[in-house]
């Protein structure tokens, strides 16, 4: 299964340059790397990437990040994926702008 990380483009390129990132302000924060489903990337990006240009959309296969990611209630009590470690450039699978269109972000069609 796949699962997503939007990046503001300066987080991306920390992460092109560093080869890992602790992720944005709000996942060192919180302690971990917040992560949504296909089905939760849109609604994650409404809420907290709002107007926002500039964003990076990674893919993630969940099951190659292992014990360290967490399926935890969230939203409403949906299930959220978030990892308890560094996230490595080298797990994400691959990465696309997530251009802001006239009804908000446009995501890939075949996210799944």
């Amino acid at each position: 299964m796949l699962i997503y990380k939007i990046f503001r483009a300066s987080e991306w390129q920390t992460l092109e340059r560093n080869g890992e990132t602790a992720g944005a302000p709000v996942d060192l924060a919180d302690g971990f790397i917040h992560f949504s489903t296909a089905a939760q990337a849109p609604e994650t990006a409404a809420r907290h990437f709002a107007g926002a240009r500039d964003l990076v959309l990674a893919a993630v296969d969940a099951e190659s990040l292992g014990d360290a990611l967490r399926w935890e209630p969230s939203r409403g009590g949906a299930l959220f994926p978030h990892l308890y470690r560094p996230l490595a450039r080298d797990e994400v699978l691959w990465a696309r702008p997530l251009p802001l269109g006239p009804e908000g972000h446009v995501f890939p069609a075949d996210m799944a």
